[in-house]
């Protein structure tokens, strides 16, 4: 799962450290971009990895100050391309297999971070909204795409080669050529206490 994060404030730049997006009434002012892969081995890790990312945010924010952030993941509409549970073969085939009870969550369903950002005790969650997309990759830019996630970048050389070239072999013989992805992101605000 990819976080993106954002402080929202009345003014002033964020700490170092505190990633995201500066806004005021909506537009932003400073920048401050991070983002990479989370990956939570089970609810307590995550809600400690919410908490960690709630001091710093609640540092740099004067008392009621707004945060905004986002989570965003892979989702999988009723009726969506099938290409994603047919290569599950090729990861199995080179040992990278999504673990057994893997979920697949509907438009709507990612879970959101509520529970993290009220037990740290230092926010008040004002708003979570879900928006679900989907976009169509030809195969050279799907593959682009698998290149950005940790997983993928971890992953043996011979294991992407595998793995992207049954991409393309199985894209190419598609009508478009291509793959449709759904995607689903979570936007949280939050007010601060304090």
């Amino acid at each position: 799962m990819t976080v993106q994060h954002g402080v929202v404030d009345g003014g002033g730049d964020a700490q170092p450290g505190v990633a995201g997006t500066i806004m005021t009434s909506g537009t932003a002012r400073n920048h401050r971009w991070q983002n990479g892969p989370v990956h939570a081995e089970d609810d307590r890790e995550r809600l400690r990895q919410t908490f960690d990312q709630a001091q710093r945010a609640w540092q740099a924010l004067r008392p009621g100050g707004h945060l905004a952030f986002w989570t965003a993941g892979h989702v999988f509409p009723e009726g969506g391309d099938p290409f994603f549970a047919e290569i599950q073969d090729i990861y199995d085939e080179i040992g990278e297999a999504l673990p057994p009870g893997t979920p697949h969550p509907r438009p709507g369903e990612l879970a959101d971070e509520r529970a993290g950002i009220e037990a740290s005790g230092l926010f008040e969650v004002t708003a979570v909204r879900h928006y679900d997309w989907d976009r169509v990759y030809p195969a050279e830019e799907y593959i682009e795409l698998l290149e950005t996630f940790s997983g993928h970048l971890v992953m043996a050389e011979w294991k992407r080669r595998r793995l992207y070239g049954e991409i393309r072999r199985r894209l190419a013989l598609r009508r478009d050529h291509a793959v449709r992805r759904g995607w689903g992101a979570v936007l949280h605000v939050a007010r601060r206490l304090g």
